[in-house]
């Protein structure tokens, strides 16, 4: 199965640990997307990414391939449970573009989040988490930049 990660799920540790599984298969881009903090993960106590939809915006992220034994605690670390009407997050299919090219495009799943009123802003760790992952993969240069320019707590 074919991963879309933009937000923490970027960091290698982090995935190989809840997915062993985990195979990398390139960077690609999210297209009329944007990255938002639209909720507040109790584990974590700070807002969490989400792509939200927006013409003229991308996200930039990792495809990841993953085995079907691994996808069960995938979706129990994004806080999805499938059949439950309320959910952290939804894994739906979508469309990226491989190294950001039309030419490329692939069916993947990522997790949307449910978003809550007033979310809390990530801390300094969760978008550190985001930037070690785009740093890793080599994520466009620009990219990185607005990633470091997040807003954090405190």
């Amino acid at each position: 199965m074919l991963c879309f990660a933009y937000g923490s799920n970027m960091n290698w540790h982090q995935m190989r640990e809840r997915c062993p599984s985990t195979r990398f298969v390139g960077v690609a881009l999210l297209p009329d997307h944007k990255l938002a903090f639209t909720r507040k993960s109790e584990n974590r106590e700070c807002g969490v990414a989400d792509a939200l939809p927006e013409a003229d915006h991308e996200i930039w992220g990792v495809v990841y391939q993953i085995d079907e034994r691994d996808l069960g605690p995938l979706d129990s670390s994004e806080g999805y449970k499938p059949g439950r009407k309320s959910n952290s997050y939804f894994r739906r299919e979508c469309h990226v573009l491989l190294d950001g090219e039309d030419t490329k495009p692939l069916v993947v799943f990522t997790y949307f989040a449910d978003p809550e009123p007033n979310p809390p802003l990530p801390n300094t760790e969760y978008r550190n988490l985001i930037l070690s992952g785009a740093r890793h993969w080599h994520l466009p240069a620009e990219y990185i930049a607005e990633l470091e320019q997040i807003e954090v707590e405190g």
